[in-house]
C-alpha cells in the first residue's frame, strides 16, 4: 500500500478526448492528517462533466495537468482521523482516478449498510439526484403533460422518464439505437421512443407529441434542442441538464435558431447544477427508495472492470455505447 497508481491528465483535450490526454503514474500514499481519511478506491463514476473539467474552468476549476482525473466514486476507509467516520466504512466522494485517496472527513458521505455500490452511484447518487431535482424542481411536470427526454437511455435520462411516469405524465424518449428504444418502451414504461439516428427527429416529435412538449429534459443540446423547441407547448419548460453532443466540438456550435419560439409560447428555458440541491439529498433518496420498493422505478448500470480501462470507459459516453449508468470497478 506504499504506492498509489493514478491516471492523470497529460494534456488538455481538443475535440474528442485522445489516449494521449491521459498518463499513468505511481506516487506515495499520503498519510491522512487530522480530520482526514484514507480511502481504498473501489468504484468510479464515469460522467460527461469530466470532459469539461479536463478542458477548462467550469463550475469547478479545471483539472491541473499532472493531477489525477477528477471523478466521484466509492471506497472503503482503511485509516481514519475523522471522528465521525469509522475504519471499514464505505464512503462516497470525489476520489479521482486512483487506487487510494486521502480526503477530509467532511468531504465524504458514509453509505448506509444494505445499499450496494451500483445503487449508491446511480439512482441514489449524483445521477439520481440530477434526474429527481432537475425534473421536479426545474421542469415541474403536471399530471397529463407530455415530457420529452433526450439521452433517454443514459443514466440520467432513463430515471427522468420513469419519474415523469410516476407523476402521471406521457413520456417520449430519444435514444440512438433500436435496442435502446425497445428498452425504454418494454422495460422502463415510456409511451414512445424515437431513434434520433434513423428518424427525422422534428417530424417524429410532432407525431409523438401531438399537443406539444410541456417539458423537455435535455441532456444533449445541439440540433435536438432546436427540434424540441420547435414543438414546445404553450408555457412549456426546457430543462438544460447537459449538452453532450457539443462537448467535443473544437469550435463553438451555433445555438438553436428558434429561441424566439419561447416568446410566442411563453416558454421557459433553465439550466441547473445538481450540487445546488445537495442539502436535500435525503429527501430524494427517501422518495426514490419508495418508488424502487413499489416497483415504479428501476435503474441500469454498465460496468467496466479495471482502473486502466477508465479512459476507454469514458470514451463510451461519447459513442453512445453505454446503457444506463457507466461505472468502473477497480
Amino acid at each position: 500500500m506504499s504506492s498509489n497508481r493514478r491516471i492523470t491528465l497529460a494534456q488538455r483535450p481538443v475535440g474528442f478526448v485522445a489516449p494521449e490526454c491521459f498518463a499513468t503514474d505511481e506516487v506515495d500514499v499520503r498519510t491522512p492528517g487530522p480530520g482526514e481519511v484514507l480511502i481504498k478506491v473501489e468504484w468510479l463514476s464515469i460522467d460527461p462533466t469530466i470532459r469539461g473539467w479536463m478542458a477548462r474552468d467550469t463550475y469547478l476549476p479545471a483539472i491541473a495537468i499532472g493531477a489525477e482525473i477528477r471523478s466521484s466514486g466509492l471506497g472503503t476507509v482503511i485509516e481514519s482521523n475523522a471522528e465521525a467516520i469509522a475504519v471499514g466504512s464505505t464512503v462516497f466522494g470525489d476520489v479521482g482516478w486512483q487506487q487510494y485517496a486521502v480526503m477530509a472527513g467532511t468531504d465524504v458521505r458514509v453509505i448506509p449498510d444494505g445499499v450496494g455500490p451500483e445503487a449508491a452511484l446511480s439512482v441514489f447518487g449524483i445521477t439520481g439526484q440530477t434526474a429527481y431535482f432537475g425534473l421536479l424542481e426545474v421542469g415541474r411536470p403536471a399530471e397529463g403533460e407530455t415530457v420529452l427526454v433526450s439521452g433517454a437511455a443514459g443514466s440520467t435520462g432513463s430515471l427522468v422518464g420513469q419519474i415523469a411516469k410516476v407523476k402521471g405524465c406521457r413520456v417520449v424518449g430519444l435514444a440512438g439505437t433500436d435496442e435502446k428504444c425497445q428498452w425504454l418502451l418494454n422495460d422502463l414504461g415510456f409511451d414512445h421512443a424515437i431513434n434520433y439516428k434513423t428518424e427525422n427527429v422534428r417530424a417524429a416529435i410532432a407525431t409523438n407529441c401531438p399537443r406539444g412538449v410541456d417539458v423537455f429534459f435535455d441532456n444533449v443540446g445541439g440540433s435536438i434542442l432546436e427540434d424540441a423547441i420547435a414543438h414546445l407547448a404553450m408555457r412549456g419548460r426546457v430543462v438544460l441538464c447537459g449538452a453532450i453532443s457539443q462537448y467535443n466540438d473544437e469550435t463553438a456550435s451555433p445555438g438553436p435558431n428558434n429561441l424566439s419560439k419561447l416568446i410566442s409560447r411563453r416558454g421557459r428555458m433553465e439550466g441547473f447544477i445538481v450540487m445546488d440541491y445537495f442539502r436535500r439529498t435525503a429527501e430524494a433518496i427517501a422518495q426514490m427508495s419508495e418508488w424502487i420498493n413499489d416497483g415504479r422505478l428501476t435503474y441500469a448500470t454498465d460496468v467496466v472492470d479495471g482502473l486502466e480501462n477508465a479512459p476507454a470507459a469514458f470514451e463510451r459516453l461519447f459513442t453512445g455505447a453505454n446503457t444506463g449508468k457507466l461505472l468502473v470497478r477497480l
